[in-house]
Order: structure tokens, then sequence, then C-alpha cells
């Protein structure tokens, strides 16, 4: 039977991880089993770069922290080494880079993930990392949005572009 303190710390980080799960738009749970110092320095720091929060956690507080968050569907994959990263504000660049890292180490794993509260499988998380960035999204809206303006003001212009050739005949047709 663990100490009253102990009790209370561990309380604490599943109150802490469960708002970190509920604020998330996104959250991958990794086993991070096979890989050196080197490595996990190396994966820590492109997460942390990215915005994402990458964090070692006991299986059975994950599972607190899951259920208190409303994630139901984990507590098959909550067994050996696991990692949870999450992120509020980028969909896509945890699983690019978790994903990326797990093709060149063979030990590193998918498990699960969700996105905006309902639990997906690894290939989910395969699929969103396949998807263009964020900005790369925005662009490509904003290039949709403007080539219909950009074809009217086209228009415009061919029309004003015909209606001054108009005016010049009649200008020099007056003038000759």
């Amino acid at each position: 039977m663990p100490s009253a303190a102990v009790l209370e710390q561990k309380k604490q980080v599943v109150a802490d991880l469960s708002e970190k799960l509920k604020n998330a738009c996104v959250g991958i749970v990794v086993d991070y089993k096979g890989i050196n110092v080197a490595d996990d320095t190396t994966l820590r720091k492109a997460l942390r770069e990215a915005g994402v929060h990458y964090t070692v956690v006991k299986n059975t507080l994950l599972k607190f922290a899951a259920d208190d968050a409303g994630l139901q569907g984990l507590d098959d994959v909550l067994e050996g080494t696991t990692a949870v990263a999450v992120s509020e504000s980028d969909y896509v660049a945890g699983a690019k880079i978790l994903c990326g890292f797990a093709k060149d180490h063979e030990f590193f794993k998918i498990k699960k993930g969700f996105i905006d509260g309902k639990v997906i499988d690894a290939s989910g998380i395969e699929d969103l990392a396949k998807l263009p960035s964020k900005e790369v999204l925005v662009a490509k809206a904003l290039g949709g949005l403007n080539a219909p303006i950009s074809g009217f003001v086209g228009v415009l212009n061919a029309n004003l572009r015909g209606l001054v050739c108009a005016l010049n005949a009649i200008a020099e047709k007056q003038g000759a």
C-alpha cells in the first residue's frame, strides 16, 4: 500500500495528464522500446520544436487519465513501455515526426492515438502523418478562394481593355 504522499503525487500526475489530454486536439501513444538516449534526445527536440508535448508515462496512470478525459479504447495498448505525445494546435506535426521516427527505428511503434477526443488506431495516425502541413493546407485553401476572384478581375480587365480600345477607335475616327 503506497503512502498518502505517494498516492497524492500520483493523483496529481493523473490530473495533470488528464488536463493535457482534454486540451489536446491530437494525441499519439507509442511504444518507445529499443531507442537509445541520443535518438530519444533527437526525437524530443523535434517534437518540442513542433509544439508537441512528449511524456513517458506509466500505463496505469495513463489509463486513469484517459478515462478521466473521456478517451475510451486505449486500454488494450497500455502495456510495455509507453509514451504519449499531445498537441494542442497542430494535428499533423506530431504524427509526421513520430511516424518518420518509427520507420527508422525497428522497435519504436505507434500504438494508437486520438483526434478531437475520438480514439483511432495506428493506421489512422499513419494516414494523419501523410496529410500536408497546416501551412500548405491554408495556402491551398486561399489559392482556391483566390482563383475565382482572379478570373473575375481578368474578365473585368478584358472588358475595360475592350472599352478603352473602342473609345480610342471612336476618338481616332472623330479626329480624322
